[in-house]
């Protein structure tokens, strides 16, 4: 039991170390001091409806928190399909969680880092890409060509650290929802879910 918490603790140590260096070199791909919390990662994962038999798409996976959760909520490990940008969270990724289809890449150019799976549908989209380092036409960009790759009325979650949604507000194009605010994280976290319009 000790040596199970020294393990965990060692770990999460590791990741946040990991995490601040990672920040250090590119503040504007890595967008928080620290990793999202379980919480946080847990809160975000609840959107995906392990049932329905489609792979689930993420961007931004860092240290691997939020592709934890989604694995832990029944998703097999080929059925997630996990974008990552900076190569040394990449190389780890790829070791800690074999099976995983980690793309590195930018997720501003999804069809060319998807390359085969381009044309696929997901259930969802989970993204902890950090938006507000990105002017906003790229953010309502990105939003879009997100939206089109799940079918209607499925959810594109998005991590922030700032008061509002990171995307405004559309309603003819997409439909935009306060998820939830996770105090347990690091600095606090707002969740939002975007739609499409209807």
């Amino acid at each position: 039991m000790v040596f199970r918490l020294k393990e965990r603790l060692g770990r999460k140590f590791e990741e946040e170390v990991q995490f601040f260096r990672g920040w250090q070199k590119d503040k504007k791909r890595v967008g928080a001091l620290m990793p999202t919390s379980v919480h946080a990662a847990r809160r975000m994962a609840s959107v995906i409806n392990p049932g329905s038999g489609m792979a689930v798409l993420e961007l931004g996976a860092g240290t691997g928190v939020i592709s934890k959760a989604i694995l832990e909520r029944g998703i097999e490990p080929h059925q997630l399909v996990s974008v990552e940008y900076s190569k040394d969270f990449y190389d780890r990724l790829t070791r800690r969680f074999p099976g995983v289809d980690f793309r590195l890449g930018d997720a501003f150019a999804l069809s060319e880092v998807l390359a085969e799976r381009r044309a696929e549908l997901f259930d969802c989209v989970i993204s902890a890409v950090p938006l507000l380092s990105f002017p906003m036409e790229r953010r309502v960009a990105l939003l879009e060509d997100l939206l089109a790759r799940i079918p209607a009325g499925r959810p594109v979650i998005q991590i922030t650290y700032g008061p509002l949604s990171p995307v405004i507000k559309m309603p003819d194009r997409y439909a935009v929802s306060h998820y939830d605010f996770v105090v347990r994280n690091i600095p606090p976290a707002q969740l939002w879910t975007y739609r499409r319009a209807v």
